[in-house]
């Protein structure tokens, strides 16, 4: 599985735990088998492109960002964007005059090889340790979730402040968060306040926007602003950076809509206890 499928497969399962529906449930309300679902979204066989719109659409939620997810897999899955190591010339036989530039030519062509090898293993280490990862929260045999004590391979790439203004996704913080609070603003955009024990930090997403239009997050620290600035931003979900917040604390989230004339709309929630 490459590193784009598991991220793919990631964000499959973050819209599946949305539902609350068992894989017998999800299959009942859509044209695909439970045991195709089971296969999907543990990352076994790489899913349709109507299985992910069904997902979307079972799920209420908008299919813009999981539809670019599954572009970039598949573009990957079937080998249209793999990028191959420069070819090894074959060494000539020296000359009786060789050329004062050999060396240098075979140490540059030396230099690009351990570059390429470099590259391949960097991506074979990333991709072994997100399908580990995926595996370790696999759905159990009656099609519903691991508890989130179920141990995983590989955890979250930051914690507390280390966090602070990068992206969730990114560093595997998105997983199974626990949403603190959801707000349908007046312009009919929904807010969402998330949180991740295991990062120690909140962020806000946002969806249903328009252009223009901005949502910020702060838990006592710096704030984080996300901004909707294309047609596309309006059709999937935006994040914020995340603010460092733990037991106690609190997440503010603030949607600012594009018109000057609609007031903004400000929601807070509190982390719990551990």
């Amino acid at each position: 599985m490459s590193a784009e499928h598991a991220r793919l497969v990631s964000a499959l399962r973050d819209v599946r735990s949305r539902t609350g529906l068992s894989l017998t449930a999800l299959a009942e309300r859509t044209t695909y088998s439970r045991s195709s679902w089971e296969r999907y979204l543990n990352g076994k066989i790489f899913p349709p492109r109507q299985a992910v719109r069904e997902l979307c659409r079972v799920a209420d939620e908008p299919d813009g960002r999981l539809a670019a997810l599954w572009e970039i897999a598949e573009a990957e899955s079937s080998g249209r964007t793999s990028v191959q190591a420069p070819a090894v010339e074959e060494p000539r036989p020296p000359s009786a005059q060789p050329s004062p530039d050999t060396g240098h030519s075979c140490r540059r062509r030396r230099r690009r090889l351990m570059m390429a090898l470099a590259a391949v293993y960097t991506v074979i280490v990333g991709s072994v340790a997100l399908t580990l990862f995926l595996l370790s929260g696999r759905d159990t045999a009656d099609g519903e979730p691991l508890s989130s004590a179920a141990p995983y391979s590989v955890g979250p790439q930051c914690h507390g402040a280390a966090c602070e203004g990068k992206d969730p996704l990114r560093l595997i913080c998105g997983i199974t968060p626990t949403t603190l609070i959801t707000h349908r603003t007046t312009t009919g955009a929904h807010v969402e306040v998330r949180h991740s024990k295991k990062c120690g930090a909140g962020w806000v997403r946002v969806w249903g926007t328009r252009i223009g239009d901005r949502v910020a997050v702060t838990a006592g620290g710096p704030t984080h602003i996300a901004r909707i600035t294309t047609q596309d931003d309006t059709r999937t979900y935006v994040y914020t950076g995340m603010a460092a917040a733990g037991p106690g604390d609190t997440v503010r989230a603030c949607f600012r809509p594009a018109s000057p004339d609609t007031a903004p709309e400000c929601v807070e929630a509190r982390v719990g206890e551990p």
